[in-house]
């Protein structure tokens, strides 16, 4: 049974040896079977010729333990294979295996020797025959509801890449939700850094990918895209203790902070000039190559500060409890806009799609932003369950996304709101650093629309 597989062993493992020998996925975790489809061998999950080949297998040998004759071997194992076709629900690998298997158990049952290459080609062309008869026996009435069908629903599989971070924590139901199926209609793929998703995107590897706002507009001068909001903000000062009340407060100090050259780097700028502090003089910034490093060079300075994304800003909270968010930068943002009276907002991530692909496929992109909304939705609204799921995927821990995911900002914002939000933002940047967003401003084309 289930319940003894699993005790011969614990996580994964267990779970992979109970998949593969009785076709039950229900504890599998959702990140294994996307691993097992990008490698091309998730048929091993399924009841097939593998699990009738091992049935037969003990079958045969515990004839021979009984002495039994090859006609009541051949019999009993029969039985055996009808009995398999039943348990799976006839479906069709284990038919296609059981008639190769009921072909080579023939022979001895009529006296004779069986021939393999014989019993291949018979099998061969009943199988021939019996796709023959079901391409004949379409109805018209069936085929016409089909074209009809072919014209309303795109069933090109899309390849999505998301960056490990609230993007992909965005994701995680309708990934789960694809990699569920019996045929996983999409691939979805993580990455660790940006520029992996931009790579495979320019190249043409993957059709919608996740990456910086930055980036986006950097790619659209290059290549030309769509996009559409998914993830706001999520950056914020930390510290150990409780000096820190306002951007003010950042004056005489020294923050750790990982992205110069990125969205990090051009947010806490412009954030700093807004409250009257010059960076490098007012505020010292020290910039590390990755978040973790942040987190060690606050253990050793006790009067330290740090800016950190989420889910980044709970793990660290977890290694040192005494850690506070002081300060969250989108907040800050949205003060100085009021201020000013514009309406951009802080954008970490954004997805975008190849407008090649978008062009041929627009019924897929359609599909892919529903399917996205009511994964956004679903995270959103079921912080424990959605937690799971990104554990499940090796996203950060459970733990982690449970304590996190109400702090990272998750959306999908389309339309006029997406575009008003981002495109006063990606101005901020050129500002700043024309060359952080390609050199312009991408145009009204670079904001998909349906």
């Amino acid at each position: 049974t289930i319940e003894q597989l699993n005790a011969l062993g614990e996580g994964e493992s267990a779970a992979l040896v109970a998949a593969m020998l009785t076709a039950d996925t229900a504890d599998l975790p959702a990140g294994l079977r996307t691993a097992l489809s990008r490698a091309g061998i998730s048929h091993l999950l399924a009841v097939s010729g593998l699990h009738l080949s091992i049935l037969l297998a003990v079958c045969g040998k515990l004839g021979d333990l009984l002495l039994w004759s090859r006609k009541k071997k051949a019999l009993y194992s029969g039985l055996c294979c009808l009995t398999m076709i039943v348990l799976a629900g006839f479906s069709a690998s284990v038919l296609r295996a059981a008639l190769m298997a009921g072909l080579a158990l023939g022979a001895p049952l009529r006296g004779r020797r069986g021939d393999g290459l014989t019993g291949l080609g018979f099998a061969a062309a009943i199988l021939a025959m019996v796709l023959l008869f079901a391409g004949c026996g379409q109805t018209e009435t069936k085929t016409e509801s089909s074209t009809a069908a072919s014209e309303t629903e795109d069933e090109t599989p899309v390849h999505v890449l998301a960056l490990k971070g609230p993007t992909a924590m965005g994701m995680v139901k309708m990934m789960s939700d694809n990699d569920s199926a019996e045929t996983p209609a999409d691939t979805f793929e993580l990455a660790a850094a940006p520029d992996e998703v931009s790579a495979k995107l320019v190249q043409g590897e993957v059709d919608i990918a996740a990456v910086p706002a930055n980036l986006a507009s950097v790619l659209y001068n290059k290549t030309n895209g769509g996009v559409q909001v998914n993830t706001l903000g999520v950056l914020y000062i930390v510290e150990d203790g409780d000096t820190v009340q306002s951007v003010a407060d950042l004056k005489g100090r020294t923050i750790y902070a990982s992205g110069k050259g990125a969205t990090p780097e051009y947010a806490l700028n412009y954030i700093l000039e807004k409250n009257g502090l010059v960076p490098g003089e007012d505020v010292t910034i020290e910039w590390k190559s990755e978040h973790a490093e942040c987190v060690a060079a606050l253990a050793e300075d006790a009067d330290g500060i740090a800016m950190l994304p989420q889910p980044f800003v709970t793990t660290a909270q977890t290694k040192k409890e005494t850690l506070r968010t002081a300060l969250d930068l989108t907040e800050e943002w949205n003060k100085i806009q009021e201020s000013e009276g514009t309406a951009s907002t802080l954008v970490t991530g954004v997805t975008v799609v190849r407008t090649a692909f978008a062009k041929e496929h627009p019924e897929a992109v359609a599909d892919f932003m529903e399917a996205y909304q009511a994964s956004v939705s679903y995270v959103t609204e079921n912080t424990d369950e959605a937690a799971k799921l990104i554990g499940d995927y090796d996203i950060v821990p459970e733990a982690v996304a449970k304590k996190a995911l109400p702090a990272c900002n998750i959306v999908c914002i389309t339309g006029d709101e997406m575009k008003e939000k981002l495109s006063g933002y990606l101005g901020v940047l050129k500002d700043q650093n024309p060359e952080a967003v390609g050199g312009e401003l991408p145009g009204d084309d670079f904001y998909y629309s349906e």
